[in-house]
């Protein structure tokens, strides 16, 4: 497939009064079109950072201090403020990770889908109506032409994430960033949100960054997979290889803490201890401190981030001809 975007060795850092946090410290990986990319780990391993990072939406004490990011020959992060205006909502657009507060309370559901489009000369007014009422019935929402005129209040919550949805698709973009659409959502309504975003990527023709905590989402859902530890990746693979042969310990540590309903009694296991400060990250491997291998030289030395076998990266000492070696 043709690659749509490609990110290299992306740092993104944040000043604090107790010193520098490296939030995304030195990641890169594409998306082609048409690919969906989960991104996995736990929270703060840099997973949303690194993806607002691309559109330079992190906060005011935050700064991309080098990478790239190509998008179709364009690089994001040296595009002029008007320049990245013209992408952002068009070309790549965001399902926010909290619907309750990423939608405007006091502007009709329907005005905010119209808002992308009319601002971008995309449509006419009237056009623009009649692609909010569409978008609305796309992402199944019930008497659409009705309700597109509701305020969110009156909404539930798996409601409002759909019309999260509608409004990232107003403008047919060609990559939507997903940032953990279905937090907070009971089991039946997440797994609706997936199948309809899975159906809008086929409809649409889009591109997909998924982002997660929970591996087992993004291994039914992705076609390739991320996982990120401390600012850092850990592991990147096509989804059918990550299945059959995770090797990163980590990776493995998130598998193993998933909670499986055909699983016997006893087999959770979570990762013992806690993800570590990035303002003093540890040495050597970042995942040392709770990795049950760990040798001397993951505690001294970096491990390289190296393909191991066709299209599968891992960063482990231990990893060595695509087998996990302990």
């Amino acid at each position: 497939m043709a690659e749509l975007l490609r990110v290299n060795n992306l740092k993104t850092y944040f000043d604090r009064y107790d010193g520098v946090v490296k939030a995304v410290d030195g990641v890169s990986y594409k998306v082609d079109y048409g690919e969906t990319l989960a991104i996995v780990g736990e929270s703060g391993s840099g997973k949303t950072q690194s993806v607002l990072s691309l559109l330079r939406l992190i906060k005011g004490n935050g700064r991309i201090v080098d990478g790239e990011a190509i998008f179709e020959g364009k690089d994001l992060l040296k595009l002029s403020k008007e320049e990245l205006r013209q992408i952002r909502g068009k070309d790549i657009s965001i399902v926010f990770q909290d619907p309750m507060t990423s939608l405007n309370p006091i502007m009709r559901i329907g005005i905010q889908i119209m808002e992308p489009i009319l601002w971008h000369k995309i449509m006419s007014d009237k056009e623009a109506r009649e692609r909010a009422i569409e978008l609305l019935r796309v992402v199944g929402i019930p008497e659409y032409k009705t309700r597109v005129w509701d305020y969110p209040f009156q909404f539930s919550g798996g409601m409002r994430q759909r019309v999260m949805i509608a409004i990232a698709l107003a403008c047919n973009p060609k990559l939507v960033i997903a940032d953990e659409p279905t937090t907070a959502l009971d089991v039946t309504v997440r797994a609706q949100i997936l199948n309809l975003l899975s159906d809008m990527k086929e409809e649409f023709k889009t591109s997909v960054i998924f982002i997660t905590h929970d591996v087992t989402l993004a291994m039914n859902f992705a076609d390739t997979i991320m996982v990120m530890y401390a600012g850092k990746i850990a592991e990147y693979a096509p989804i059918d290889k990550f299945i059959r042969n995770p090797l990163h310990p980590y990776s493995n540590g998130l598998i193993s803490s998933t909670l499986d309903i055909n699983a016997k009694e006893g087999t959770l296991k979570p990762i013992p201890g806690n993800p570590p400060s990035l303002v003093n990250p540890p040495s050597g491997c970042r995942f040392h401190p709770r990795c049950p291998y760990a040798q001397d030289i993951c505690k001294e030395v970096e491990p390289e981030y190296r393909e191991v076998e066709d299209g599968h990266y891992v960063a482990c000492h231990l990893v060595k001809g695509g087998k996990f070696n302990a």
